[in-house]
């Protein structure tokens, strides 16, 4: 027979692929991530009181790419992702959360991953 060796590439950057250590793209999709963390902090900081920046980021179906660039970054107060409903009123609400950040510092920095919030939305 044929001697043939095949190597399978996932074709993703978000990370999400059991079995592998790191996709391609990732450490860059999360630097680039965090540049705009940044930029979001420094015009929410801008607009005081009250200023808030929100920064959407890929990841559909997984929030690894916004997870890992809010916890590099140390300034976000709140990141949405898809694995985690979200709950917006309430003693664990985001709203109040938001709210209690924005009068402790007159801003705040919101990261989303695109596919979080879709139980209240739907479907993207």
């Amino acid at each position: 027979g044929l001697h043939v060796a095949v190597a399978g590439i996932p074709k993703t950057i978000d990370n999400d692929v059991d079995y592998i250590d790191r996709s391609f793209g990732f450490i860059t999709s999360v630097e680039q991530a965090q540049d705009a963390i940044r930029a979001a902090k420094t015009e929410a900081m801008c607009n005081l009181p009250n200023g808030i920046g929100i920064v959407k980021l890929m990841g559909r179906s997984s929030g690894y790419i916004a997870a890992h660039a809010t916890l590099g970054s140390g300034d976000v107060d709140l990141c949405l992702v898809p694995e985690v409903p979200i709950v917006l009123d309430g003693e664990k609400g985001c709203l109040p959360h938001v709210w209690e950040r924005v009068k402790q510092k007159g801003y705040a920095v919101i990261v989303v991953a695109e596919g979080a919030g879709e139980e209240l939305l739907g479907e993207s």
